[in-house]
């Protein structure tokens, strides 16, 4: 590791090469759309439901993989794959069908690890021990959207659950061996760097294994974008967000696994900020940066 623990060091660790995320699409919905908790979603959720890069649903999850896998080919240059399990909320179906889809991509021989995610308050007993037995085949990663510890930023994303489900959630997968990653959206309106900084400590306490930090992106048609319209907050600046994403590194433990540190949001969607589209302009910035200022994960400045 130099500044940092990738995924792709991890993965070169654990598998011998790298990883590619095959997005998919399970067919689900969310409680927070269906009206169980809400009918809106999230505030900033896209209406593909933060699955703007997945295979669209089909019953053959073998075929929504050989399709995805063609979207990456240009970039494989002989790694493995995950099947990622990424629109909406991808635990909120029976039983009977999450094993069945489940059991359908980690079968597949090209597949070397199932990422599913999903909410902490959709994780029954009978998901995690389904769960579990599929670990024992391929390893399974749960994804959770956390997005803040800040309750009233929660409120106000109408993530629908408080802090102490996600940490309950997050202790029941560690004990059943199962590696779960946190999303941490950087930017949440009013929201301050201590704010920020609070909630990936949180996630990390509550003993996360990988963590995803994702600015946050205002979206077309979604009830963010009406409150950034109305100018009820302002998008980060690139430097804004190299500057924060530089804080929470040196609070993140060496040993928790860095899945993302930005995301380039669906562009035909994206109303602001545009920096964010060009990803590589954005991790060149943040690479000059970290050796710039010698920051490394999990050392404080």
């Amino acid at each position: 590791m130099t500044h940092y623990y990738s995924l792709n060091d991890y993965c070169r660790e654990a598998f011998g090469h790298k990883l590619y995320k095959l997005s998919l699409d399970g067919g689900m919905t969310c409680p927070n759309r269906d009206g169980t908790i809400g009918t809106g979603g999230c505030i900033f959720c896209s209406e593909d439901g933060s699955g703007d890069f997945a295979e669209k649903s089909c019953n053959n999850i073998a075929e929504q993989i050989e399709k995805a896998k063609l979207r990456v080919a240009h970039k494989n240059k002989g790694g493995g794959y995950i099947a990622y399990f990424q629109s909406y909320t991808n635990t909120y179906a029976p039983i009977d069908y999450l094993e069945k889809i489940f059991t359908q991509a980690i079968s597949h021989p090209d597949i070397e690890v199932l990422s599913v995610a999903t909410r902490p308050d959709c994780l029954s007993d009978e998901v995690i021990d389904l769960l579990s037995r599929l670990n024992k085949i391929k390893p399974v990663w749960v994804e959770l959207g956390f997005q803040t510890s800040n309750e009233a930023s929660a409120q106000y994303i109408r993530r629908g659950y408080g802090n102490e489900v996600f940490a309950d959630a997050v202790k029941r997968l560690n004990n059943a061996d199962i590696k779960v990653i946190a999303h941490i959206i950087l930017g949440l309106p009013h929201e301050t760097a201590e704010d920020m900084e609070k909630s990936v400590r949180y996630a990390c306490e509550c003993g996360i294994w990988g963590i995803k930090l994702q600015l946050l992106h205002i979206l077309k048609n979604t009830d963010l974008a009406t409150d950034f319209e109305k100018g009820k907050f302002s998008a980060l600046s690139q430097e804004e967000y190299i500057s924060l994403v530089c804080r929470m590194l040196t609070v993140i433990p060496e040993d928790v696994v860095i899945h993302r540190l930005t995301g380039d949001g669906d562009k035909k969607k994206l109303i602001a900020p545009f920096w964010s589209a060009d990803k590589k302009a954005v991790l060149n910035s943040l690479s000059s940066m970290l050796k710039e200022k010698n920051i490394r994960q999990g050392q404080h400045i």
